[in-house]
């Protein structure tokens, strides 16, 4: 039998989940492919992968979909890595570039500007490049590597992580390890639990090797995974996912809330 296809988002925030299937115990169990999380998306969607960590708005769009439960990417308060860089305060903001890359984060920060800024924007989607982006648009949303090593300039940058938790009183989970109920998610629940806490039990590990390439300090990089970054799927961590759908839906970013299945 092939190895399970496995799509993984290339950003540092994911290194804890896979970490055990890259050094630990579930080494060579799984064949993985590293990509953006729009073409993790794109992956399990046309069932190219049997999983994928799925941006949390594209639960809402697979039929017949699960999460693996107890696991996701999330953050309680600010998340450091999902920013809206401003060229003037988002109360004038009327036009906004997207990371192409993003769709969680893009649905955030229309239900945010939407609901409450009263802002009816135009977004559109480019290349995640900051500078190039505030060049075109009043605001540039970024995500994952380039927003946490983001040192340009703007007028004002939100965390939208820290944003969605001032409005709402709850964490917001962006993304979750989901696939077809046919591919028999929970076979992967167990090893996937244990690849994560390996990978949390390693992050001083992680961090010597990401620090060169983000050109960050370890302690940075141990900082985000540990503080910024939720690996749960806790109840809080559910009620945020459900207030999200809820708020999609009013927005009409998503025509119905499916609910949560888990693996």
């Amino acid at each position: 039998m092939p190895n399970p296809k496995v799509s993984v988002v290339q950003y540092l925030n994911t290194a804890p989940l896979v970490w055990g299937m890259l050094k630990g115990e579930q080494q060579g169990k799984y064949d993985l492919e590293f990509t953006t999380p729009a073409a993790c998306a794109d992956a399990v969607h046309q069932r190219r992968a049997d999983v994928g960590i799925v941006p949390s708005i594209e639960y809402q769009r697979m039929d017949k979909a699960q999460i693996i439960a107890g696991i996701s990417i999330a953050s309680k308060n600010a998340v450091k890595s999902v920013l809206l860089l401003c060229n003037k305060p988002i109360e004038k903001v009327q036009t906004v570039a997207v990371d192409n890359s993003s769709r969680t984060s893009a649905a955030l920060v229309r239900i945010l500007l939407r609901k409450f800024y009263s802002r009816f924007v135009t977004i559109s989607p480019a290349p995640p490049r900051p500078d190039a982006m505030l060049k075109r648009a009043d605001a540039a949303l970024v995500i994952g590597d380039p927003a946490l090593t983001f040192n340009g300039k703007a007028v004002a940058v939100y965390d939208l992580a820290a944003e969605w938790k001032k409005f709402t009183g709850l964490p917001f989970v962006f993304a979750v390890w989901a696939g077809h109920e046919d591919a028999v998610l929970s076979r992967f629940r167990k090893d996937f639990e244990q690849s994560r806490d390996y990978g949390l039990a390693h992050v001083d590990e992680i961090a010597t090797e990401y620090a060169p390439k983000l050109k960050m300090t370890p302690e940075a990089v141990k900082v985000y995974l540990t503080e910024n970054i939720d690996y749960s799927l806790d109840e809080d961590n559910r009620k945020g996912l459900r207030e999200f759908y809820r708020l999609a839906r009013e927005t009409g970013i998503i025509p119905v809330e499916r609910e949560l299945l888990f693996a």
